[in-house]
């Protein structure tokens, strides 16, 4: 269950200097309607209409479309709740930043109106999911008998149409995928020294045993993915304003600041082989691959026309190597509800937890969700003036 996540400046050398590639690569691809807005120039003067009373003004109409990073997954209860006939194995639940967002909208209603939120995101959704495939979630909590039944693109689930007001997305992070990346860097760093750097090294030619796909070609597919999910999302809701969700500052820039051997940040006890850990060089790069990807998402939709939300800066300092109560994510393992447990499989792996850690296999806590709310309830509230 590695549904995963996460990225400003680029790397030396692979840098951002396919800049002018990328925008003509989107700029081809995304074939975006156009928005009509009409004017009513027939109306009466604003000084002149009633108020509508809140009850009587259109709702908003909001769809929040993504990946675990959106859904929730271990804070708050889950939604729908547990035992419920209607879960569908995507760990949504009460603290996610969508929820977050919709009771600070529903104190103050946008412009006086009120604001319909209809979530849809699912733990483990790759760009593909949100418009085009069906996907088939695999929560680890409460499992029916032969696994969830696969569930419809979350365009669909959502139904969006000419009346939808706004879409958020948060999602990509599965696509790269920077779960197996980082898996491949825990398994690539046992028994090397802290400055060591063999999990970029396999990446940048393309040589890891666990991943063959060079980092450079997981870049290129990624934009040609994201760029395409944008054009079917406005295709499905051409009225809509559509706000991307960037990922947090999940490992620090300053590696030496992660213990190698502690599991609540990048450590991991792995069945039959014993704890491993990446290196700190190899740290250092999974925070260039992140912020190189969150450069990515801001790109293409900024040449989409749309609006991209940064997670990023408002993070840093709050990264997993942080102690409890700075971080605002939690390492492999970490704090999390009752009903989460302690062990997951990732691919051929098992990781367990202990000393009452459970298997939070680095994602947001309920600190790094309300500052994501913060940040997306502005760009909601910017999109509805």
């Amino acid at each position: 269950m590695f549904q995963i996540l996460p990225f400003k400046s680029s790397p030396a050398g692979g840098g951002f200097a396919r800049r002018a590639a990328l925008a003509a690569l989107a700029a081809l691809t995304l074939a975006l309607p156009a928005t009509v807005t009409t004017s009513a120039a027939s109306a009466a003067p604003a000084s002149a209409a009633a108020p509508v009373p809140l009850a009587a003004a259109e709702p908003v109409q909001w769809a929040a479309l993504g990946d675990s990073y959106t859904a929730g997954v271990f804070v708050g209860d889950p939604r729908p709740a547990l035992g419920s006939p209607d879960r569908d194995g995507c760990d949504r639940t009460t603290g996610s930043y969508p929820n977050l967002v919709a009771a600070g909208l529903a104190a103050e209603p946008p412009a006086g109106r009120p604001v319909e939120l209809t979530d849809v995101s699912c733990g483990a959704a790759v760009i593909g999911d949100i418009a085009t495939v069906r996907q088939t979630p695999i929560s680890p909590v409460e499992p029916p008998e032969g696994g969830w039944p696969s569930v419809a693109p979350q365009v669909d689930r959502a139904e969006l149409n000419a009346d939808t007001d706004v879409v958020t997305i948060g999602v990509g992070g599965n696509s790269l995928p920077f779960g197996k990346i980082f898996v491949s860097c825990l398994v690539a760093g046992f028994g090397q020294p802290d400055d060591a750097t063999p999990c970029k090294d396999a990446y940048e030619t393309g040589e890891s045993i666990l991943d063959p796909e060079s980092i450079s070609d997981k870049y290129d597919r990624v934009v040609r993915e994201y760029a395409a999910m944008l054009r079917d999302v406005h295709q499905k809701a051409p009225d809509a304003k559509i706000v991307t969700v960037g990922y947090p500052t999940i490992v620090p820039a300053d590696a030496t600041t992660c213990d190698r051997q502690d599991t609540t940040e990048l450590a991991a006890d792995i069945k039959g082989l014993g704890r491993i850990s990446a290196t700190h060089g190899d740290i250092a790069w999974l925070n260039e691959v992140s912020t190189r990807f969150n450069d990515i998402i801001r790109a293409v939709t900024e040449l989409s026309g749309d609006t991209y939300v940064d997670i990023a800066a408002s993070s840093v300092g709050h990264d997993l190597c942080r102690p409890r109560g700075t971080k605002w994510v939690e390492g492999v393992c970490g704090e999390a509800g009752s009903y989460w447990p302690d062990e997951v499989s990732v691919g051929i792996f098992t990781l367990t937890c202990s000393d009452g850690n459970r298997a939070t296999v680095v994602h947001p806590n309920a600190a790094g969700y309300r500052n994501t709310a913060v940040q997306v309830e502005a760009a909601v509230r910017e999109a509805l003036t």
